[in-house]
């Protein structure tokens, strides 16, 4: 069989199992992406091990893992297609206060629980900002299916999670310059120049070259000339995050759909866009997450320091960037809600803990504690945030109204009064 067809194999069994458990997933009233994870895992080395049939090269692995990565920029794309600018800066105070506290809670967790296990002071505190990577395209994928990325909380969440990469490519970008012996202040300025440098330069031909662009180019007679237009966007603005800002490639995508949500064009960029997406990207990127682990690799007597990890992880993102969000205006049910959202660790997770493992920071059984805590936040996220936003408004009504029966306001409480 040639590379080809066995390519073409694969992509027929990850997408068709997609789409069958995705399906399922939702008629057992979860988000389908929590099938597609799961099939993932099926289809992996835990159980079936498609990607090392006999007929399969095993070089096909990194085709796959490419598409899957494609797959996350259009999420993240698509997600920042969906929203508004003005929106985002509307919710600024409680992504920055969510993001910020969503990163300080998890990362000193971390610390703390590196040195309780025996690890070295470099290796506690990288451990730590590992589980402060937040990936939020699976929550984002959730929330659109949940019809809630619009909502203050969506909005708040998706705000915080930028912050929140910033952040921690920042710190994880200082940690590694010192530890490489080139931590001196003048590098450290430069690494926090380029960010701002690229996030600069990128709102700015955002906000006044791409309109004019877009407006051209869809008068055009090409086909699908703005589809393509798009992805050249999408592409180029991931290329200049992770290569000129230090930032991931998806903060990248996700501010290039930003921006071209400003653009008249916008329905016409997001009907394309949305169809290559789920049709063959994204279904193969939440597939490949359970494909990249192997259950059977799990060791006993790394047990213990998993299940601590995975509880720091959870609390740590739950209660600080929930803690953050009440600090920055949301209500108790909302700043829940959003704490929620960014538990889910996903490809970030594993991008970090893999520059930790080659750089030798951590070791091979630190590194498998460490993907188990990316698939089980990666795996509870969706079910979580469905039962909280499913959950009545009740309580969100009940504090409204104490709130305006407070003492804090007590004008309020004499105008109920008979």
């Amino acid at each position: 069989m040639s590379l080809f067809l066995q390519l073409a194999f694969l992509l027929s069994i990850i997408l068709l199992a997609a789409k069958i458990a995705g399906y399922l997933s939702i008629r057992l009233g979860q988000p389908s992406v929590l099938g597609e994870l799961l099939v993932g895992i099926i289809l992996g080395p835990s159980l079936i091990n498609i990607l090392n049939f006999p007929f399969i090269e095993h070089e096909l692995a990194g085709t796959i893992e490419k598409l899957g990565e494609l797959g996350v920029l259009l999420l993240m794309f698509l997600a920042g297609l969906e929203l508004q600018f003005v929106e985002m800066r509307k919710n600024l105070r409680v992504a920055a206060f969510a993001g910020l506290m969503g990163v300080i809670w998890p990362v000193g967790l971390g610390w703390g629980a590196g040195l309780l296990f025996g690890l070295d002071q470099a290796a506690a505190i990288f451990l730590g900002l590992t589980l402060g990577a937040t990936s939020v395209s699976i929550s984002a994928q959730t929330l659109i299916e949940l019809k809630a990325l619009r909502s203050r909380v969506g909005l708040s969440l998706l705000g915080a999670a930028v912050f929140d990469d910033i952040l921690i490519i920042l710190l994880l970008s200082v940690f590694l310059a010192l530890q490489g012996g080139g931590g001196s202040p003048y590098e450290v300025l430069l690494i926090i120049i380029r960010m701002m440098a690229f996030l600069g330069l990128s709102v700015v031909f955002g906000l006044w070259g791409l309109p004019w662009i877009v407006r051209r180019i869809s008068k055009l007679p090409i086909s699908q000339g703005l589809l393509t237009f798009s992805l050249v966007i999408m592409l180029a603005y991931g290329i200049a995050a992770e290569y000129f800002g230090g930032m991931a490639a998806i903060t990248g995508a996700f501010l290039a759909g930003l921006m071209l949500a400003r653009t008249p064009e916008k329905e016409r960029i997001e009907s394309g866009m949305h169809a290559l997406a789920y049709g063959l990207f994204v279904p193969i990127f939440f597939v490949n997450i359970g494909l990249s682990i192997d259950l059977g690799d799990f060791h006993l007597q790394t047990l213990l320091f998993t299940i601590v990890i995975i509880i720091v992880a959870v609390a740590g993102k739950w209660i600080g960037a929930g803690w953050g969000a009440r600090l920055g205006g949301l209500s108790k049910q909302e700043s829940i809600q959003l704490g929620a959202g960014m538990i889910s660790r996903g490809e970030v997770g594993l991008i970090v803990a893999s520059v930790g493992l080659i750089d030798g920071l951590i070791n091979a059984e630190e590194f498998s504690a460490i993907v188990d805590m990316v698939l089980i936040t990666t795996l509870i996220t969706p079910p979580i945030l469905r039962v909280l936003f499913a959950q009545k408004k009740d309580g969100a009504e009940k504090e409204s109204i104490e709130a305006e029966q407070s003492p804090v306001n007590p004008e309020a409480k004499i105008s109920e009064e008979p």
